[in-house]
């Protein structure tokens, strides 16, 4: 009789966890996988706005991934390129211009309030601590480069970073996923120039 029970909740318990699997559905990940992964930022720094909407290139700002493994978090001073000039959104600063006109005086500088946090980052000397939305296992060896190189667009792995307002891991970036990149790719051309990824282990394992 114990016996019996003991099958029947083992028996609910397979049924269950069966349901619970089936409607889980593409949320269950390995572990590692950080697919999806959109953490917020110590800055709201808008990818849609500077990569979509104004068009400015990955590498301006990630210019790493030309010359080293990594393409890095642009410094500081590579957002003042642009903020030192740039303090607020174009619709805040015109309407200061008018109110300013309409009270006969002079416009206040207007200085956004994500932007103050960089302007006071810079004066304080202390570094702005991003968080890292894609990382691999210590035990890969991933080079930007000759990806950079080759011609893969920079969305091939990262989605399209330019329609999004914080950033998230798109691509699980699993081994199976990159192995099967590479043999898609090979003997195809990308930006005219012939890819022939390698697909031997110490390639991304050494």
């Amino acid at each position: 009789m114990k016996t019996r029970i003991l099958f029947l909740l083992l028996l609910c318990a397979v049924i269950l966890a069966t349901i619970s699997l089936v409607k889980s559905g593409s949320r269950i990940r390995l572990a590692g996988n950080d697919q999806g992964y959109q953490p917020a930022q110590p800055i709201a720094y808008s990818h849609r706005l500077h990569a979509g909407e104004l068009a400015i290139p990955c590498l301006y700002c990630h210019s790493g991934a030309e010359k080293s493994r990594r393409a890095g978090i642009p410094a500081a001073g590579v957002c003042m390129n642009c903020h030192r000039y740039v303090t607020d959104v174009l619709g805040a600063v015109r309407a200061e211009e008018k109110l300013a006109g309409e009270e006969g005086r002079d416009p206040v500088p207007q200085t956004s309030l994500e932007l103050k946090k960089l302007y006071d980052a810079l004066e304080q000397g202390e570094p702005i601590v991003w968080k890292r939305v894609h990382s691999i296992p210590d035990f890969v060896a991933f080079d930007h480069r000759p990806h950079v190189a080759a011609g893969i667009i920079c969305q091939s792995c990262h989605g399209a970073v330019e329609t999004m307002e914080r950033v998230r891991q798109e691509a699980s970036l699993s081994m199976g996923w990159c192995v099967r990149c590479h043999r898609d790719l090979t003997g195809r051309t990308e930006a005219g120039k012939p890819v022939n990824p390698p697909l031997d282990c110490v390639a991304c394992h050494y």
